[in-house]
């Protein structure tokens, strides 16, 4: 079992879960939260002989905290993940939620040989992401341009009762996510890590986001998303050149994981063990 990982100079820590010898699955996290939000996912899946690992991503990580923004550009996300993957056989099957399913997505199709499945969760593939902005999704992402600015969203997320927790209320976090958001996040010190994923954003390479994917894939969206609509959910498929699963949650909101464990551990069962 391991409990951290150095990829880039920098030093990850892991939580890692179940039979050393079961099939890995990674586990990618997404903004606001950390490896623990995989946390009911994991108990599930490892009860059927699995071994999970979820790491705390770039920034999240006490010693992987680059202080640059363009440290946080794509190459370098996928980059992590792989060398997490390296250290337990150079292939598994990956499980990627909110940013963490755009790591994943990024990753099955630059590195097929990597992924054995895909179970993206929440976030549509890139390039059907992209094609939704002037189908709606611009709207629903008026927060991607927000995070831009330096200094200012750290002030105003960090605020007890302020923006953040009006905004996450509204998505449908509850107040246990939001103690856990004050206390994984803030307290910890990842909130600017976290939000230097956004603010790479202009560094992605322009190609990375139209490779399509050629590996198993199941895609997991909610309707009560208030993040990501269905237009880039119901056009992902025609990113993915082999065996494709849509699955979609009814009145759960964009916290899939932590409020729909069960519905999507079977999903990944599903996509993992056939």
């Amino acid at each position: 079992m391991i409990e951290s990982f150095h990829h880039d100079g920098l030093t990850f820590d892991v939580v890692d879960a179940g039979p050393e010898d079961g099939e890995p699955v990674v586990l990618l996290h997404g903004f606001p939260e950390r490896a623990g939000s995989w946390g009911q996912v994991s108990a599930r899946l490892t009860a059927q002989g699995l071994r999970t690992l979820a790491p705390d991503q770039r920034g999240y990580s006490p010693g992987a905290r680059p202080p640059r923004r363009r440290d946080y550009a794509m190459p370098h996300l996928v980059g992590d993940v792989l060398a997490l993957i390296d250290e337990v056989g150079g292939s598994a099957h990956v499980v990627g939620h909110d940013w963490g399913a755009a790591v994943a997505w990024t990753l099955a199709a630059r590195h097929p040989e990597a992924c054995r499945t895909l179970t993206a969760v929440s976030v549509p593939h890139p390039a059907a992401f992209l094609a939704a902005m002037p189908r709606g999704q611009l709207l629903q992402s008026w927060y991607m341009g927000m995070f831009q600015l330096p200094w200012l969203p750290e002030q105003l997320l960090s605020k007890r009762g302020g923006g953040l927790d009006l905004a996450l209320r509204k998505g449908g976090s509850t107040p246990e996510d939001i103690e856990r958001l004050q206390r994984d996040i803030i307290d910890y010190g990842a909130l600017t890590g976290g939000l230097n994923w956004y603010r790479a954003l202009p560094f992605a390479p322009p190609s990375w986001s139209r490779t399509k994917v050629r590996v198993p894939t199941t895609f997991v969206w909610s309707d009560h998303d208030v993040a990501l609509g269905r237009w880039g959910a119901e056009h992902t498929a025609d990113w993915v050149e082999a065996d494709y699963e849509f699955v979609e949650l009814a009145g759960v909101s964009h916290w899939i994981p932590t409020q729909a464990p069960d519905a999507l551990a079977e999903a990944i069962l599903e996509r993992v063990l056939g």
